[in-house]
């Protein structure tokens, strides 16, 4: 599984495209400080110099509205490469999401005997490890309540052959019902 490699970054859509709108709007409000601080700084330069000059002023506010126009261009260009970096930054969390959700239906049907692991590359491996230790520990308990329930079956078994007769009734209906716990305990397996 080294070289496998994922070609669709979109993996969650909702996820991927919200978190990278959320993030460009906080770039995109928090720079724009500086053009709109530029643009107030020309004018206010503007003003003074067409005072003395008009000719030089509307100089200025040619080359002020060609640089403002530049900023918004240089702007808008950030913003398209701060969405794009965020897309791909949230596709290594969105992958070990999409995975372990993709596991998670897998051990609920039955399907997975494996191990959970994520790509080289992808964010919370350390969710995978305790992921694995903890379905490890869970079977482990699991396999020891199998086995004592068997333990458990086999005394009620061997009780039932010395109670009276009236009472082997109840110890019937407990063994059966073990046996239905078991079949489902192995059925798990």
């Amino acid at each position: 599984m080294a070289g496998y490699k994922r070609n669709t970054y979109l993996i969650n859509p909702h996820f991927q495209i919200k978190f990278s709108l959320y993030v460009c709007g906080l770039v995109f409000v928090s720079s724009i400080i500086y053009p709109l601080t530029i643009f107030d700084l020309l004018s206010s330069f503007i003003a003074f110099i067409g005072s003395k000059s008009p000719e030089a002023a509307a100089q200025l506010q040619n080359k002020r509205t060609s640089l403002i126009v530049i900023l918004t261009l240089w702007q808008i260009g950030f913003t398209a490469l701060v969405f794009i970096a965020c897309i791909f930054f949230s596709h290594k969390i969105a992958g070990p999401m999409f995975k372990l959700q993709k596991f998670l239906r897998a051990k609920k049907d039955g399907n997975e005997d494996g191990k959970l692991f994520f790509r080289k590359g992808d964010y919370f491996h350390e969710v995978a490890d305790d992921f694995n230790d903890a379905f490890n520990e869970l079977e482990e308990r699991h396999h020891q309540d199998l086995m004592y329930l068997n333990e458990v079956n086999s005394y009620i078994s061997n009780l039932g052959m010395v109670v009276p007769e009236d009472k082997r009734a109840v110890l019937s209906e407990i063994t059966q019902r073990l046996n239905q716990i078991q079949s489902r305990f192995e059925s798990a397996d």
